[in-house]
């Protein structure tokens, strides 16, 4: 499968906004939106040109995905999916991004970036309900719970999340990490996405 090996610091300064990509580093003062506010690239720094509609609603759909780590393929399955199901295209699309399992590892705490989390993901060390899922995209339910095998509880990483990360859970999610899980108390809610995206864009821009 194709995946992006390049900078994602790159991601986010060409987006212009934290994608939280890289941990730790997206909440310190390293961060490179914070350092290096303007697009990547040899012509960054020059005045920018005014976005057309088409390019504003590409920009979010950019981001979104990059966001979230999806290849455009699975992005627009997604948004598919999305606009199949009762209630607003947008809003659904946001909530099936959430509920991925490595999206719900990383807002959990179990993982400090949603890189992280799909790695753990991919190499089977988490679990839901009881029962070792290794597909990243898999979709939680509410009431499912996540958490670590047994046998990899020990490793240096998840030794780190028992300290605690001090990162804000969102309400949604319970997170235990004593026991190194977390349950979907509830399902995702637009007010609870702190990701500074407009989702009406991305509904517009599938919809020309």
């Amino acid at each position: 499968m194709a995946r992006y090996t390049d900078s994602v610091c790159r991601m986010c300064r060409r987006e212009g906004t934290k994608l939280f990509l890289k941990g730790e580093k997206c909440f310190s003062s390293k961060c490179a939106v914070q350092n290096r506010p303007t697009p990547p690239g040899q012509h960054g720094q020059a005045r920018q040109r005014k976005a057309s509609e088409y390019g504003l609603q590409l920009r979010e759909k950019q981001k979104a995905r990059r966001a979230y780590g999806l290849m455009e393929g699975q992005f627009k399955r997604t948004f598919d999916r999305a606009t199949a199901m009762k209630g607003i295209a947008g809003e659904n699309l946001l909530q099936l991004l959430e509920l991925r399992l490595d999206s719900v590892v990383f807002r959990s705490g179990l993982a400090s970036s949603r890189p992280q989390a799909r790695q753990l993901v991919c190499h089977g060390l988490m679990t839901v309900n009881g029962n070792k899922v290794d597909i990243p995209s898999y979709t939680v339910k509410e009431g499912d719970v996540i958490g670590v095998r047994a046998n990899r509880k020990d490793i240096t990483h998840f030794k780190a999340v028992k300290e605690g990360s001090g990162r804000v859970i969102p309400k949604w999610i319970t997170s235990d990490f004593e026991n190194l899980s977390a349950t979907v108390a509830a399902l995702p809610q637009r007010d609870d996405i702190d990701l500074s995206l407009q989702e009406n864009l991305i509904v517009e821009f599938y919809s020309r």
